[in-house]
């Protein structure tokens, strides 16, 4: 039987584990960090049809509806807004094909994907470097080694293994700068909010500045989960109680605004960094202006937005690559974690029907080919949402007349969230 090795606990290399672990192949995890909650897990992660397929491929049943039930809907369509809220184009449901879309928390995602796995993750190891052989062997930190038929490096946009595996393929940056917040959602907050941005995703595209807006509401809390699902997941052999319990516990709306990198953001952090975007929307509609200003200010935190660059082919071998540690791209478009959870559906299939040399090389060639094209779509969000006057004057035309005639709409958006590219 085949022995895999994966370097990283993120949901990529947890979904791999779960669908190997179905798949009745043997593997193991080694996660750097010492506990599954040893840090923030970010903002809420957008589930498109992809990555949809992907995780019901992976998961066992009982842990796919634990996943559907705690979950929200992504909301009602889709809309572009100029700086006054005044619409550009609303993208209606049965184009924005909301076909198996969830919007989840990256924590509750990765409690249910470390669900079952039991002593197949290993915390506390941090990967140093690895030593090739017909049996690689993975060497860690505090000395000791792992040794298997197939190492995957699922270990992030800094992997370690791509560090190694291919020297000088580093990421490079885009010139952008992403700033993010999450208002809560309360009765006070849903009382003054505009209903467009409670009921689905949103794009504000100012004169020169850019902002998505997505909505996190929960279909059931952590409590109504666990009684629902409860009994089957007991029968499954899953313990409902460790699952459920610490799940965020809280509905809000993602805020992220992306500008031109300039040093100052990148620089400064909460309070300081929230009223750098205040100073920047202040022509803005006074309900996106108080949407910032009323975020809680420990919630907001500026990224870099950083890109990796297509590979060519490279000799398969009993070492591989997977999510961000491949390709990476900005997080415009949401494209980045649905792209690694298809590529844990597609390895972990085909390690279960091939040998494990020929799994390898089928993954690596179907997965050069739609990684990129996402790393593409997210790079091309990217460059919109930071395009100069110029750029922008003729986006919003275009947006507009998308709005305007129902057949270019269609022609537009017709299928662009289901695959990338």
């Amino acid at each position: 039987m085949t022995q895999v090795i994966v370097m990283g606990g993120g949901i990529g290399g947890l979904c791999l584990a779960q669908g190997l672990r179905r798949a009745g192949v043997d593997v193991t995890v080694y996660e750097r960090d010492r506990t599954p909650t040893a840090r923030e897990q970010g903002y809420r992660i957008h589930i498109n049809p992809a990555g949809s397929r992907a995780l019901r491929a992976c998961l066992p049943g009982p842990l796919w509806e634990a996943f559907v039930a705690t979950a929200g809907d992504p909301g009602r369509g889709f809309g572009f807004f100029d700086e006054r809220l005044r619409t550009l184009v609303m993208i209606e449901d049965d184009i924005a094909a909301q076909r198996e879309e969830h919007a989840v928390s990256r924590l509750t995602l990765r409690q249910i994907l470390l669900a079952g796995l039991g002593d197949a993750v290993v915390f506390g190891k941090e990967f140093v470097r690895y030593t090739p052989g017909d049996r690689v062997t993975a060497h860690f930190a505090d000395g000791s080694t792992a040794a298997g038929d197939l190492l995957v490096g699922a270990d992030g946009a800094g992997s370690r293994v791509r560090a190694q595996f291919m020297p000088g393929n580093e990421r490079v940056a885009t010139g952008a700068v992403g700033i993010g917040g999450k208002l809560e959602l309360t009765d006070a907050s849903r009382a003054w909010l505009p209903d467009r941005l409670t009921q689905g995703m949103n794009v504000i595209m100012g004169p020169r500045h850019f902002l998505f807006t997505a909505i996190f509401n929960r279909r059931r809390k952590p409590g109504e989960a666990r009684e629902l699902l409860g009994d089957d997941l007991r029968a499954a052999g899953l313990d409902p109680e460790p699952l459920f319990a610490g799940m965020e516990d809280r509905d809000y709306i993602l805020w992220a605004f992306v500008t031109r990198e300039n040093g100052r953001f990148e620089q400064e952090s909460g309070a300081r960094l929230q009223a750098l975007v205040a100073d920047a929307i202040r022509g803005w509609h006074p309900d996106l202006r108080r949407l910032v200003s009323g975020t809680a200010a420990e919630t907001v935190m500026a990224f870099t937005l950083r890109t990796s660059v297509p590979v060519p082919a490279w000799p398969s071998g009993n070492v591989t690559l997977l999510g961000d540690a491949i390709h990476s791209m900005p997080p415009t478009g949401g494209i980045g974690g649905n792209t690694a959870l298809r590529d844990a559906a597609l390895l972990s299939g085909l390690l279960a029907e091939r040998p494990a040399g020929e799994a390898v090389a089928a993954y690596e060639s179907q997965m050069r080919a739609y990684g990129f094209a996402a790393v593409k779509e997210a790079n091309a969000n990217c460059e919109q949402a930071v395009a100069g006057r110029l750029g922008r004057i003729r986006d919003r035309a275009f947006l507009r007349a998308c709005g305007a005639i129902p057949s270019l709409r269609r022609a537009v958006f017709g299928n662009r969230r289901d695959e990338p590219a």
